[in-house]
């Protein structure tokens, strides 16, 4: 099994006029096989303060979510904070150390990607995308952000339609989470 390739998962987030919204489509595959088509890859946490997505193994993503919202939880919904704490643990720990999946998160003001290698990424342009069709995704993003008056649903909407267009590993069937 660990030769086989597991692909899927379209990520993307977008802050725009105090809106922040994350959407992500709903295949997971196997190699050239679809196994979901309505997998849903978008959390909301933290009170519903803050959203989240993720790519990568579906039970290494949940237990970081859980992680996450763990510290969430201990510094009082400080979303950077709560991304370093979770991004340090996560390089340290010998159990954490092997998951495999990244996460991204969101508030209305603030987002971050968290990676496993240490990484907590703060973009400047207040996008961010993850996944087999994330450059797909950020790319569309960032031309309507750029080129139009779309507010952050439907930037994420129409990225992810892009995406799905592109990419074998993307399909349309979307959830979508949004902090008005």
């Amino acid at each position: 099994m660990s030769s086989l390739l597991l692909h899927g998962t379209t990520v993307v987030a977008v802050i725009r006029d105090g809106r922040a919204c994350i959407g992500s489509d709903g295949q997971v595959s196997l190699e050239a096989t679809v196994l979901k088509s309505t997998a849903r890859k978008v959390r909301r946490l933290y009170n519903d303060s803050v959203l989240a997505g993720f790519a990568g193994a579906t039970a290494d993503a949940f237990t970081l979510l859980e992680r996450f919202e763990e510290q969430l939880g201990a510094h009082r919904g400080n979303l950077v904070r709560s991304a370093v704490e979770l991004a340090k643990a996560w390089r340290t720990d010998r159990y954490l150390r092997r998951l495999e999946a990244m996460l991204v998160a969101a508030t209305r003001t603030e987002m971050v990607l968290i990676s496993g290698n240490g990484d907590v990424i703060v973009p400047d342009d207040n996008i961010v995308a993850i996944g087999s069709g994330g450059n797909y995704a950020r790319a569309a993003a960032r031309a309507l952000i750029r080129h139009t008056p779309l507010d952050a649903r439907q930037i994420v909407e129409e990225s992810l339609r892009i995406a799905a267009e592109i990419c074998v590993y993307t399909n349309n069937h979307f959830t979508i989470e949004e902090l008005p």
